[in-house]
C-alpha cells in the first residue's frame, strides 16, 4: 500500500470523456489514500479550430483565456486540471528533429501549467503516473523532477497510424527512462521489458456492478423472439478488431444456432456476407445499461478477435463482463487470454470455434457459473491498484539500493 503521497496522473483521456477509462478508475483508487492531481491533455491548435463549437473545447478555451478556473476539486483528495496552455499540433511533421524540437516546446508549456497547479495544491515529492502519453508528456520527468516516474501501457499504440511514425522512436525511450513500467497484459509487459527491466504485469480492473446486479427475468423484446441456442457478442463490430471469417464460419456450419451481434458496425461488417445469413441477427448499438440483459440471454458468449498488432496485446475486458454474469465464453487464443484459460475455451483457428462452442453448451452448469462469477469478482480496481502499489514499492527499494551502492562505492577503502 502507498499512502499519503502526492500523485500526478497524465494520459490520453480527459476526465470529462464519456467512455470508460482505466486511468480515471486508477486515479480514483489512488485518491483513497493519496492526494491526486488528474491532468487533462492540453488543447491543441487543430482541435481548437476544427471543434471550436464543441462544448468541451469551448470550456478549455475559456480556461486558456482565464475566464474560468483551471483547477476543479472532484473529491476530498482528487483534483482535475484543465491546462491553461494551447499546444501546437505537430504530428504531421515527418522530420524527427523538427518534431522533437516542437514537442519539447509543447512539453514545456504543458509542464508550466502543471507546475502552477502543483504549487497551488502544495504537492511535493510527486509520483508521476503516465497513461501512455508518449508525446506531450515525454519530457515531464526532466521538467517536473518527480520522486518516481511510472509509465502505464494498456494498448499497443504503435499499431495505429497516429503514433507509429514518431512513437517507434519516442515510446521505447520514454519506457527506458521511466523508473518503472506497469502493464495490463503479459504481452505489453514483455514489450516494456525490452526497454526497462523494471516492468511489471499488474492486471486489469473492472467495475462489474452493472453485470452482477441483473434481473434475469428481464429479456429485451428484440432478442426474446430469437430461438436458442444464442451465440452472442457485445461490442464494436469493427473489422480491425473482429474476425468476420470466424463469424461466417460459425453461422454457415451451424444453421441451428442463432448468432447475435450487438454494437455499431464499420463498413466491412455492413457489407459482409453475415447480413445475408438467416441465422445471424444484428441488433444494433445499445446503451451500456442495457447490455447485461442481452448478455443474460446468450447461451454462449464469444470474442472472435482478429490477431494483429492492434489487438494482440490488449486485455479483453469484455471477457470479465461475460464471466461476471456466469456465461460460458469462447474466445480467440492470445497471450492476454492466459489469465482466463481455466474459465474459458480458447480457439486458435476458425475451425475450432464450433467444436468449442458445442463443448461450452454441453459443459455449462450451475457450479461452473458460480466459479466464473467468483473469478471475475477478483478483477476489481482495488486489486489492480494494489498490484501497482507493489510495483512502486519494488521500484522504491531498487532506487534506494542503487543510491546506497553509489554512495558506498565512493567511500575510501579502509
Amino acid at each position: 500500500m502507498i499512502k499519503n503521497r502526492d500523485i500526478l496522473v497524465v494520459g490520453q483521456q480527459a476526465w470529462d470523456i464519456e467512455i470508460g477509462s482505466n486511468c480515471k478508475n486508477i486515479a480514483l483508487e489512488f485518491s483513497k489514500y493519496n492526494r491526486v492531481l488528474y491532468v487533462n491533455p492540453p488543447l491543441d491548435r487543430i482541435t481548437m479550430l476544427r471543434q471550436r463549437h464543441d462544448e468541451k473545447v469551448q470550456k478549455r478555451m475559456a480556461v486558456i483565456r482565464h475566464e474560468q478556473e483551471d483547477l476543479v476539486q472532484l473529491g476530498p483528495n482528487l483534483w482535475n486540471l484543465y491546462p491553461d496552455k494551447l499546444i501546437e499540433s505537430i504530428n504531421w511533421i515527418k522530420a524527427h528533429w523538427l518534431f522533437d524540437l516542437l514537442n519539447k516546446r509543447n512539453n514545456k508549456l504543458f509542464a508550466s501549467a502543471i507546475k502552477k497547479a502543483l504549487h497551488v495544491l502544495g504537492f511535493e515529492n510527486i509520483i508521476i503516473f503516465n497513461d501512455s502519453d508518449m508525446f506531450r508528456s515525454f519530457y515531464l520527468k526532466e521538467l517536473l523532477q518527480p520522486d518516481l516516474s511510472i509509465y502505464y501501457s494498456r494498448d499497443y499504440l504503435l499499431a495505429t497510424d497516429y503514433y507509429r511514425h514518431h512513437g517507434k522512436k519516442l515510446e521505447p525511450m520514454l519506457i527506458s527512462k521511466s523508473d518503472l513500467c506497469v502493464a495490463n497484459s503479459e504481452y505489453l509487459t514483455d514489450y516494456c521489458k525490452k526497454y526497462n527491466p523494471h516492468s511489471y504485469y499488474v492486471g486489469q480492473g473492472c467495475d462489474l456492478t452493472t453485470f452482477t446486479d441483473v434481473d434475469t427475468n428481464l429479456v429485451p423484446a428484440d432478442i426474446a423472439r430469437i430461438g436458442n441456442p444464442v451465440i452472442g457478442y457485445v461490442g464494436v463490430l469493427f473489422s480491425a478488431r473482429l474476425d468476420i471469417n470466424i463469424l461466417v464460419h460459425i453461422a454457415l456450419n451451424n444453421p441451428d444456432w442463432n448468432l447475435v451481434l450487438i454494437g455499431p458496425e464499420d463498413e466491412s461488417f455492413i457489407n459482409s456476407k453475415l447480413h445475408q445469413l438467416d441465422n445471424v441477427h444484428f441488433l444494433g448499438a445499445k446503451a451500456p445499461a442495457e447490455l447485461p440483459a442481452y448478455i443474460n440471454a446468450f447461451d454462449v458468449c464469444i470474442n472472435p478477435q482478429v490477431l494483429n498488432e492492434l489487438t494482440i496485446g490488449n486485455y479483453p475486458r469484455k471477457i470479465d463482463e461475460y464471466l461476471a454474469m456466469g456465461k460460458p465464453v469462447v474466445a480467440t487464443k492470445t497471450q492476454a487470454m492466459k489469465v482466463f484459460e481455466k474459465h474459458t475455451y480458447t480457439a486458435s483457428t476458425k475451425e475450432e470455434y464450433p467444436a468449442l462452442i458445442r463443448k461450452a453448451l454441453v459443459e455449462d452448469s450451475p457450479q461452473a457459473r458460480i466459479n466464473r462469477k467468483g473469478f471475475a469478482a477478483g478483477h476489481t480496481w482495488t486489486n489492480n491498484v494494489n498490484e501497482i502499489y507493489e510495483a512502486i514499492i519494488k521500484a522504491i527499494d531498487i532506487n534506494a539500493y542503487n543510491t546506497q551502492k553509489k554512495t558506498t562505492s565512493h567511500q575510501p577503502i579502509p
